[in-house]
């Protein structure tokens, strides 16, 4: 018997020109969110120059890439956000995608900081490569052990 469950986020769509879907693009695309964030592409959704799709951990959760005549187009933090378990996760991928702009300048970067909010910090970074938006990883630190009980 299934049971019901709490609606969550699933995916995030953006449009690209049709050209950066062309299998060239798609393999510097899926290299890098594979090799950075651990994504994978879904094969039997890709269409060459019309859609790639990335699983995200699941295939519950997922980019849809789609092209477009009109592709978006967005202000540099304009961002979709992922959570990690420990701050040494986070500067993993950080450093991944430090090491792939190293060798490839199209990578944009806003680097580590921390929000202090007393109990709770949020330390967090955001990672761009070749899509209208950036990606930012988050770890929540809680810093009261009743909050931290509560949140799991």
């Amino acid at each position: 018997m299934k049971t019901d469950r709490k609606p969550r986020f699933n995916h995030v769509a953006m449009s690209l020109p049709a050209d950066m879907l062309s299998a060239a693009h798609r393999e510097e695309i899926v290299r890098f969110y594979n090799e950075v964030f651990g994504w994978e592409e879904i094969p039997m959704l890709t269409e060459d120059q019309r859609r790639l799709v990335l699983s995200v951990y699941t295939t519950e959760q997922f980019v849809f890439l789609i092209a477009d005549d009109s592709p978006m187009t967005c202000p540099r933090l304009d961002h979709y956000g992922i959570s990690v378990a420990t701050e040494a996760e986070l500067d993993r991928m950080l450093d991944r995608a430090k090491a792939f702009q190293r060798q490839d300048d199209r990578v944009d970067i806003i680097d580590k900081k921390v929000e202090d909010h007393s109990v709770l910090a949020i330390t967090s970074c955001y990672i761009r490569y070749l899509l209208p938006m950036m990606v930012e990883v988050q770890w929540w630190e809680y810093r009261d052990q009743a909050a931290d009980a509560a949140r799991n």
